[in-house]
């Protein structure tokens, strides 16, 4: 009998949680994936997407690692194609491309508001900072140099942008750190090391901020989301209970809502999907679509997020090696 009772216990806040989420769904616009997006010149080699940024004009940049995938030992050679391009949100044309004989394992890409194009390597150990069209401004980090201390990353992973020119870096696969550097790339400070306490990550893997420079971290592989003040203060933090990882976030353009992307497997054997899911910016779940429902498109696995100025979502897509395109119904 007490078996009996704990087991319609269990199943009625099962059902709780459900009619929950569902309910908060319905109160949400549904995203449909859009499709013939994009619409690149015929036998374009896109490979692993694995940053995605907006410009000032709503032109989508990605990052791909082109003819690649992650290997290691790392490869020796720079890719000697271009690793950036940049498509017409409308269209999903392709308007420009650059980043040749630059990089050897793509990761993150942001562009921040005075349109300068802030990428990751991961193989090489660095962060570099260009202007829209490709000119190289800035570089941190010492080339195939793995470090702890404030002149070396180990595996970084992505770069967020505040108002003021500084920026912020999660480093990332080796490390499990963010640090924070001056406008000039001069470091200010770092905080975290590898756990799952609070203020501690397991590979810090994205990176934002909110109008009120707010700082958003995607904690990997301890699959949640930390919340911290511009010094490095915990706020508080949303753990995910439905995958296995949490891989990137962005922050919308009005600073109220974030949209992250997660990803889980069968015994880490066969790929199950990604969800996309809402919150608030205080960390409250509003909604999700994706793996776990309303959505029609083929299991992706999802490795950044950005989100344009009319809400649209874009999310690379590393198992298929696209970029995809979300509209509200």
């Amino acid at each position: 009998m007490r078996v009996y009772t704990l087991l319609l216990f269990f199943s009625s806040q099962l059902l709780f949680s459900c009619h929950q989420d569902t309910k908060n769904a319905n109160q949400l616009p549904e995203y449909e994936l859009v499709q013939n997006w994009p619409q690149l010149p015929e036998g374009y080699p896109l490979s692993q997407v694995t940053g995605v940024g907006i410009d000032k004009a709503q032109n989508i940049f990605l990052f791909h690692r082109t003819g690649r995938k992650w290997t290691e030992p790392f490869p020796d050679s720079m890719i000697s194609v271009n690793t950036i391009l940049m498509l017409d949100r409308q269209t999903g044309k392709l308007l420009n491309s650059w980043g040749a004989n630059h990089f050897v394992m793509p990761h993150g890409l942001n562009v921040d508001k005075d349109d300068n194009v802030w990428v990751t390597d991961v193989a090489l150990h660095q962060v570099f900072k260009f202007t829209h069209d490709g000119q190289l401004l800035m570089t941190l980090g010492q080339s195939r140099q793995a470090g702890t201390d404030s002149a070396h990353f180990n595996l970084p992973t992505d770069v967020a942008v505040a108002n003021d020119g500084s920026f912020y870096v999660s480093d990332g696969y080796g490390n499990s750190r963010v640090v924070k550097f001056s406008s000039e790339g001069r470091y200010m400070f770092a905080w975290g090391t590898k756990g799952d306490q609070v203020g501690e990550f397991d590979t810090p893997h994205g990176i934002d901020l909110d109008a009120a420079g707010n700082v958003y971290v995607a904690d990997r592989e301890n699959n949640r989301i930390q919340k911290f003040d511009g010094n490095g203060k915990f706020i508080n933090s949303w753990k995910n209970d439905r995958a296995e990882q949490l891989y990137s976030l962005t922050v919308n353009e009005a600073g109220n809502e974030i949209f992250a992307a997660d990803y889980s497997t069968e015994l880490k054997l066969k790929p199950l999907g990604s969800d996309i899911i809402n919150l608030d910016t205080s960390l409250h779940f509003i909604s999700r679509f994706g793996r776990s429902g309303q959505y029609e498109g083929p299991v992706s696995r999802y490795h950044d997020i950005a989100m344009d100025n009319d809400g649209n979502i874009y999310v690379g897509d590393i198992l298929n090696n696209q970029i995809r395109k979300f509209s509200k119904r």
